[in-house]
């Protein structure tokens, strides 16, 4: 063919042609499609695998240990006097003083957090002997679940731990009269336990979500907490089912207190911190050895959880004198705030209210004015 002359190509042949250009791009698009519908598929999966394993990683995260429960095969040895409540649950307990059917003062001690029944030691420790006789004085300390050889209450709350203290009383026959006194978290549990000889509150823990106590002080009591501490009470009660991972991770700090910091003690607690831990130091082990979930974390859920009730509603149980509250409270306590405990006070007008100057562990070795606690009713 000439140079420049153009070639004609039939009708028949253009179709021809062109049909296979399209079937040759209808072909690299399906490609193409099924190769991006393939990535979209794999991306899918992918996210739902790591989804799935995020949730797995969450759940462990969140999710506690079994506890090591007291008799068990891998649990602790059971060394304790223990008593078998109506649910099966065992609860351990130890006596003082007079023999129960001498006793003319009948007392239920309730420990603190992160402690144990032996910590009543701190108190008998100081007692002297001829007050126990003259006075008939019977101490029984507990305790309380998931502490010490007490078996844990997954289901706990304060209203369960008051029928634990009837049920305990009724089974060592102590009878209608008989007294409560608790320290701490263990004060806080007295609220619910007031319709008996009498009660004693020894700096008892406040819930800064009682409704009776105006919102301007609960929060500028609760902002005295070390910002670490905020947290973790923030935690538990806005987010209840992080309170164990929030104690246990390592990208912020948990509640002080379980980590033994010396930050929320002053001067005078520090000088008397080596006498008490040489008070404990027989059986500090005890005290966890169920893990700490079932001790130390269900006491925060309970103590800045959701009440039931808010004690600064409560009406006098002893209309008649028949009995006393009293509640003691040091004025200088970096981890109750005093001006909380006086407002209670005040909604509470027959409450005998004792505020010293000192804090709360000093307050704790004063045993003259613990034992007017036990004996002043």
């Amino acid at each position: 063919m000439a140079a420049g002359q153009s070639r004609k190509i039939s009708a028949a042949a253009a179709r021809l042609i062109l049909g296979n250009r399209s079937q040759c791009l209808l072909r690299n698009f399906q490609i193409s499609r099924l190769n991006a519908e393939s990535v979209v598929i794999v991306v899918c999966v992918w996210i739902i695998w790591d989804d799935v394993n995020l949730w797995k990683l969450v759940e462990m995260a969140t999710q506690p240990p079994q506890p090591k429960t007291c008799g068990s095969t891998d649990g602790p040895p059971v060394t304790a006097s223990r008593i078998q409540l109506k649910d099966g649950r065992y609860l351990a307990y130890q006596e003082y003083g007079v023999p129960k059917d001498k006793a003319k003062h009948k007392i239920v001690f309730i420990h603190g957090f992160d402690c144990c029944r032996h910590d009543v030691s701190a108190i008998t420790a100081y007692l002297s002997p001829d007050i126990v006789e003259s006075q008939g004085v019977y101490i029984v300390s507990f305790d309380r679940p998931g502490y010490g050889e007490s078996d844990p209450h997954p289901t706990q709350t304060v209203k369960s731990l008051a029928f634990d203290i009837e049920e305990l009383a009724d089974q060592l026959g102590l009878g209608s009269k008989f007294y409560v006194v608790g320290f701490s978290i263990g004060g806080q549990i007295v609220w619910r336990c007031l319709k008996l000889a009498g009660a004693a509150l020894i700096a008892p823990v406040v819930n800064y979500w009682w409704p009776g106590i105006p919102s301007n002080m609960s929060e500028e009591a609760y902002k005295q907490h070390l910002v670490q501490d905020q947290w973790a009470i923030r935690v538990v009660h806005y987010l209840p089912w992080l309170n164990y991972w929030w104690n246990t991770q390592k990208l912020f700090p948990g509640l002080s207190l379980i980590a033994h910091s010396p930050k929320v003690l002053s001067r005078q607690d520090m000088e008397l911190i080596t006498r008490i831990f040489s008070i404990r130091e027989a059986y500090q082990a005890q005290v966890r050895q169920q893990g700490e979930f079932e001790s130390l974390h269900r006491d925060l859920a309970i103590s800045f959880g959701t009440w039931e009730f808010d004690p600064t509603d409560l009406k006098n149980p002893f209309s008649e004198n028949e009995g006393s509250v009293h509640l003691w409270q040091g004025d200088e306590d970096l981890l109750v705030p005093v001006k909380i405990q006086r407002h209670i006070a005040r909604q509470l007008p027959w409450i005998h209210y004792h505020e010293v100057p000192v804090l709360v562990i000093c307050f704790r070795l004063q045993m003259g004015l613990l034992t007017q606690s036990y004996l002043h009713f």
